[in-house]
């Protein structure tokens, strides 16, 4: 049925948003008390001048700012979901009572054909509902990844003119640059420490 694929399609709008949030939300490995101990209990003994790298997955999985505009995103994205539900069914009932009328020839050819062009254009509204808001939720999504690649960047410059590396190589799961690399060099948990410092600061001044 018509509208059967329509409630499909209503839900699986912003699923896929939801879950790709929970993917990068589900693990919040604990953090150390500074970044100091950090280096010490994470093996960092990098200096001025190395090679360094971070765990791309494991410092989004721990840094605050991402994990409260990733909720807010959830949030967001639940409501919307929930919106196109009710959208949906309401569309799929009237739908239903239509075709019923119809089949007991309760309706006029006139009102048959009127009614078959309102319910058409709802259903085309709604499809072009569910199209803009899937933009809005890819767009905002794209924001909040701008947002923390931008705080990293800003970070990681500040501190580098007091460690002095002389580069810091992403590494992740998707994208791994780093084929082999000493867990001495892996200053991951040193700039969650830090990031997160930050961002604590950052709230309590608005």
């Amino acid at each position: 049925m018509k509208n059967t694929s329509l409630i499909i399609n209503v839900i699986l709008s912003v699923a896929v948003v939801v879950l790709f949030i929970l993917h990068f939300t589900s693990k919040r490995p604990s953090v150390g008390a500074s970044a100091t101990n950090q280096s010490t209990e994470s093996g960092v003994t990098a200096s001025r001048g190395d090679i360094v790298y971070i765990q791309l997955d494991s410092l989004v999985n721990n840094y605050d700012m991402f994990n409260d505009l990733s909720s807010e995103l959830q949030s967001k994205a639940q409501i919307i979901q929930e919106d196109l539900e009710k959208k949906g069914r309401a569309l799929e009932n009237d739908i239903k009572d239509f075709s019923q009328k119809v089949q007991k020839g309760l309706l006029s050819q006139i009102s048959i054909q009127q009614q078959q062009q309102v319910l058409g254009q709802r259903e085309q509204d709604l499809n072009d509902y569910i199209q803009q808001k899937r933009l809005e939720m890819a767009d905002e999504e794209a924001v909040m990844y701008r947002r923390v690649l931008d705080a990293l960047k800003t970070y990681l410059g500040k501190m580098n003119l007091e460690t002095g590396y002389s580069m810091i190589i992403n590494t992740s799961g998707s994208t791994n640059n780093v084929l082999l690399g000493d867990s001495r060099f892996d200053i991951t948990n040193v700039v969650i420490k830090g990031l997160n410092d930050e961002y604590i600061k950052q709230k309590k001044t608005k």
